[in-house]
């Protein structure tokens, strides 16, 4: 008596075509979002970087948030609202005391395109990095 395997093929197509595709758009989330974080962190480490040259916290201060938002704007990611984040105190240490200049940038990550359940339409992500102060650069 041969068992009758009509329709068979609807019914695996209808469980695995949206898992595919689910599987699919997690493997896009995962990927847009690594590679976000890594244009972050590049653009904090420019930021800290620059900012670590500068002579006083004020100009440290722009310098570094200017460098920060023309990083992440020429690598393209498809943020919004970035948002730029300074720490100079230890430009009040005494020359000679070792110090650091810290940077965190901060975007919203647009994945409203991604249909997956759970995973609300943006996410924010952020790096932070530091540069070393010169210890005995008069500042």
């Amino acid at each position: 008596m041969a068992i009758d395997q009509r329709g068979s093929a609807a019914i695996e197509a209808a469980i695995g075509v949206p898992a595919f595709a689910l599987f699919v758009a997690l493997v896009i989330l995962g990927g847009r979002t690594a590679s976000t974080h890594q244009a972050l962190q590049t653009a904090a480490a420019d930021a800290a970087r620059t900012a670590s040259l500068a002579r006083d916290a004020q100009t440290a201060q722009t310098a570094a948030r200017e460098s920060a938002v023309a990083s992440v704007t020429n690598q393209d990611i498809g943020c919004s609202g970035v948002e730029v984040t300074v720490d100079t105190s230890d430009f009040t240490k005494q020359p000679g005391v070792a110090g650091t200049v810290e940077v965190t940038v901060s975007c919203v990550l647009d994945l409203s395109d991604l249909v997956i359940p759970t995973i609300s339409g943006s996410r924010v992500l952020r790096a932070t990095m530091s540069s070393p102060l010169d210890t005995w650069r008069e500042r």
